[in-house]
């Protein structure tokens, strides 16, 4: 196996095991953990020393990945054709929370933001995990998001669980949010 694909069967390891990882994204590098797992999560936002009341998104390798996260039942068809038009992508939408979605992932918003990436190492990650992750930039609340492995180590030492190596895509800037329901845009 190569050096690449050691790297994401060890944050797979660390992820089953309750750990936060760093990877690369489509713009930055994400911190990111099994959403299921409330310690996992909360190490995640004292990592980032982020208040708990801000919700994170999740990403999936593909849209069955994050379909168990939607509340079907408050979503017009409309608006999930909307979002898997643009999937996989860097485009990352917010629709009503499933009621099974643990509620700390949201901060206590009605909604919950979901990206099907494309972006190589991200979607790889998701596969060998098998499922979805929390995905927030790689950074202290406040603070420029790493862009790179050696960055992510500047930040948080070996205070994260695992790093997988890798080059993030050709993003300025974290992906843009609309709103799945009326389409309305909510992060440029």
């Amino acid at each position: 196996m190569n050096s690449a694909g050691q790297n994401v069967l060890d944050a797979v390891a660390a992820l089953h095991a309750g750990g936060v990882v760093a990877y690369p994204t489509e713009a930055v590098y994400g911190l990111g953990c099994d959403p299921h797992h409330r310690a996992a999560f909360e190490k995640l936002f004292a990592l980032k020393q982020r208040p708990p009341v801000q919700g994170v998104l999740l990403i999936g390798a593909d849209f069955e990945q994050i379909a168990p996260y939607i509340d079907f039942t408050a979503t017009p068809t409309a608006a999930i054709e909307r979002a898997r038009v643009t999937w996989p992508g860097s485009h990352t939408w917010i629709f009503p929370r499933a009621p099974s979605a643990p509620a700390w992932i949201t901060g206590g918003h009605a909604g919950i933001a979901l990206r099907v990436t494309a972006h190589p190492p991200a979607a790889a990650l998701c596969r060998a995990f098998g499922g979805a992750l929390v995905s927030t930039s790689a950074n202290r609340h406040g603070e420029p998001p790493a862009r790179d492995a050696d960055a992510v180590r500047a930040i948080f030492g070996a205070r994260v669980d695992a790093i997988v190596e890798g080059v993030v895509g050709e993003l300025e800037r974290p992906t843009p949010i609309r709103d799945a329901i009326r389409g309305d845009l909510l992060r440029s």
